[in-house]
C-alpha cells in the first residue's frame, strides 16, 4: 500500500507546483509521508545509530558528537516547518531544497558554500506493471556529516548500512565525500539487475510474438521504449554528474578519492551501452512483430487462394448447367440438338459430381507438388 501511496504521490508532483511563485518557495506535497528521522555517527573507534521521533532530539545528538562523522537520514517530505529548519540549521539554500521538494529533478551536482549537493535517482522494476520505478536522493555533503533526504520509506541503501554497522573496509576512517561516493555506487548497482530484468522481459516479448502475436503485445513493446527512453534520461545525466564531479578541486574531492568516482563514472557508461543495447533490441521486436503479421496475413492469403483456385473451375460448371437453355421448343416441339442432351443422360449428375471431385483432387495434387498445401496447412 505504501508504494502505490508513493506513486500517486509522485506522479502529481508536477501538478503541486504553483506558477508564479518565488524561488525558493517550500511547501508540502500532496500525500507526502511523515518524516522520519534516522542518525548514524561513526568513527574509527565508536559507532551509533539511532531512529528519532522528533527532528529536534536528532539534532541534539548530532551536535553532542562533534567529532564523529554522521549520516543524517530524513525520509517523507510531510512537514514544511522541517523542511525550514534543515535550511536553516544545515546552511542548505533554499533553492537547492525546492530541488528536493519537487522530486523529479535530473540527476546533477552543485557545490555550495561549505560541501555539495548531489541529486540521484535509485531504481527498481516492477514485475507486475513491467516498468521502471524511480525515486530522487538528495545529497548533502560537509566537513563532517552527510544528509539524504528522500520522499520515500523504502530505499536501496540497505547494503551500504550494514557496511557501516560491521567495519567493513575503509568507510568509517573515510572523509564524507566517501560516503557520498559509496552511495551513488549502490545506487549504480541496482540499475543493472533492472537493466538484466528488462533484458528477460525483451526475450519474453519476442517469444510472445513468435508464438501468438497481437495488439496487446505491440503494446507492451511500446510501453518498454518509453521505459528505456526513461532510463536514457537519468543515465545520461549521471554520466555528465559524474564528470562534473572529476572535475572539481582537491579541496572539494580529494586526488586520492577521484579513482573511486572514476569506477562509478566507469559504470555509467557501462548503463548507458546497455540501455543503447536494450533500445535497439526493442525496436527489432517492433521490426519482429510487423514482419510477423505480415507473414501470418501472407500465410492467410495463400489459403484463401488454394480454396479460391479450388472453387472457380467448379462454378464456372455449375454456371454452365445452371443456364436456362430449353432442349424443346414448347410451341412447335421442335427438339435442339445442341441445347445441352447430357442433361436427359440416365447417369449425368453421378457423372458430373464424380468430374468435379476429380478436379478438385488434381488442383490438391498439383498445389501439394508446388510446395504450397503443405507451407499452409
Amino acid at each position: 500500500m505504501a508504494k502505490k501511496k508513493y506513486r500517486r504521490s509522485r506522479s502529481n508532483s508536477i501538478l503541486d507546483r504553483k506558477i508564479g511563485i518565488k524561488p525558493g518557495h517550500l511547501y508540502v506535497p500532496t500525500e507526502a509521508f511523515v518524516p522520519r528521522f534516522f542518525l548514524m555517527s561513526f568513527s574509527e573507534a565508536m559507532f551509533e545509530e539511532q531512529e528519532f521521533e522528533t527532528y529536534a532530539q536528532l539534532l541534539k545528538r548530532f551536535k553532542e558528537l562533534p567529532d564523529a562523522r554522521h549520516w543524517i537520514d530524513i525520509r517523507g517530505y510531510g512537514d514544511l516547518q522541517i523542511q525550514e529548519q534543515l535550511v536553516k540549521d544545515f546552511k542548505i539554500h533554499p533553492l537547492q531544497m525546492e530541488d528536493v521538494i519537487n522530486d523529479y529533478q535530473r540527476p546533477k551536482v552543485d557545490e555550495y558554500e561549505d560541501g555539495l549537493f548531489m541529486i540521484t535517482r535509485m531504481l527498481r522494476w516492477s514485475e507486475e506493471q513491467h516498468s521502471v520505478e524511480d525515486v530522487q536522493l538528495s545529497v548533502f555533503s560537509n566537513a563532517n556529516y552527510v544528509v539524504t533526504l528522500q520522499s520515500d520509506y523504502a530505499d536501496c541503501l540497505d547494503p551500504l548500512r550494514e557496511r557501516i554497522r560491521a567495519g567493513r573496509g575503509v568507510i568509517r576512517q573515510r572523509p564524507p565525500i566517501y560516503i557520498v561516493y559509496a552511495i551513488l555506487d549502490v545506487v549504480l548497482d541496482y540499475y543493472f539487475p533492472v537493466i538484466a530484468e528488462i533484458g528477460k522481459y525483451v526475450d519474453e516479448l519476442e517469444h510472445s510474438i513468435l508464438k501468438s502475436s497481437s495488439k496487446i503485445t505491440l503494446q507492451h513493446i511500446l510501453d518498454l521504449k518509453n521505459e528505456l527512453v526513461k532510463l536514457r534520461r537519468i543515465a545520461w545525466p549521471e554520466r555528465d554528474k559524474l564528470v562534473e564531479l572529476l572535475r572539481m578541486e582537491e579541496d572539494v574531492l580529494p586526488e586520492n578519492l577521484k579513482v573511486y568516482f572514476r569506477d562509478a563514472y566507469d559504470h555509467t557508461i557501462q548503463l548507458i551501452d546497455l540501455i543503447d543495447s536494450h533500445k535497439e533490441m526493442a525496436s527489432s521486436l517492433v521490426d519482429l512483430y510487423m514482419s510477423t503479421v505480415s507473414n501470418r496475413m501472407n500465410e492467410i492469403m495463400k489459403v484463401l487462394t488454394i480454396i479460391s483456385s479450388i472453387f472457380i473451375p467448379l462454378s464456372f460448371i455449375a454456371g454452365i448447367y445452371g443456364m436456362n437453355f430449353a432442349r424443346e421448343n414448347p410451341e412447335t416441339g421442335e427438339v435442339y440438338p445442341y441445347s445441352m442432351p447430357e442433361l436427359y443422360q440416365p447417369y449425368a449428375y453421378p457423372i458430373l459430381i464424380s468430374l468435379m471431385l476429380l478436379l478438385i483432387l488434381l488442383q490438391l495434387y498439383f498445389f501439394y507438388r508446388k510446395g504450397w498445401f503443405t507451407k499452409s496447412f
